[in-house]
């Protein structure tokens, strides 16, 4: 009993690395920019409502975790449920003036629900509405299936999109400032 208990806790923790690479870094260099923009959108300049289930894949160190997800987005709110061998870690419910979230015990305190939002919100929204939300000294460019998030003159953060809309196909996230890749498989919609 006691050895699944630790096999439990074990797992539990492997569930959880993904949302640490998915969250970046809590915090920067005091001489560095914040470590996060602060962005929250609203959930109704998504411009469409979606439902939509998604593997995540996140490469950092050597190493590769995944994690699946539930996200709703409708005009009034965006909804989020991250699950880890079926077990769910992390809730995010948004109405576009306050953010609400559950988490697991086993879920690191680093992991910060206003950094996965920002983090889907950077990925999913269009550029227009980031660009407009940014604070001085960042931009976004987005080229086709390419956006970049710049900070002054430096890229921070490539987007790479297989499909349109943004929520099909695959889309491939590298962070180049905290050093990860985080690759968004969207599972094929339901057709009767």
């Amino acid at each position: 009993m006691y050895a699944g208990l630790i096999r439990l806790r074990w797992l539990m923790w492997m569930a959880v690395v993904p949302m640490l690479a998915l969250a970046g870094c809590a915090s920067a260099p005091s001489s560095a920019p914040p470590a996060r923009l602060g962005l929250k959108l609203a959930p109704a300049a998504l411009g469409a409502s979606i439902s939509v289930q998604q593997h995540l894949k996140v490469e950092r160190g050597g190493r590769i975790d995944e994690l699946d997800v539930a996200l709703q987005v409708e005009p009034d709110a965006v909804d989020m449920v991250g699950l880890a061998f079926g077990q769910r870690v992390l809730t995010l419910h948004y109405d576009g003036r306050q953010l609400t979230s559950w988490r697991h015990v086993m879920l690191p305190s680093q992991v910060k629900a206003d950094d996965v939002l920002e983090d889907m919100q950077l990925t999913l929204w269009p550029a227009a509405a980031i660009a407009q939300a940014l604070p001085p000294g960042w931009r976004i460019d987005e080229q086709g299936l390419r956006r970049t998030l710049y900070l002054g003159a430096e890229p921070v953060m490539l987007i790479d999109y297989s499909a349109r809309p943004r929520w099909s196909g695959t889309v491939v996230l590298q962070n180049l400032r905290y050093h990860y890749r985080l690759t968004i498989q969207f599972a094929a919609p339901d057709t009767d």
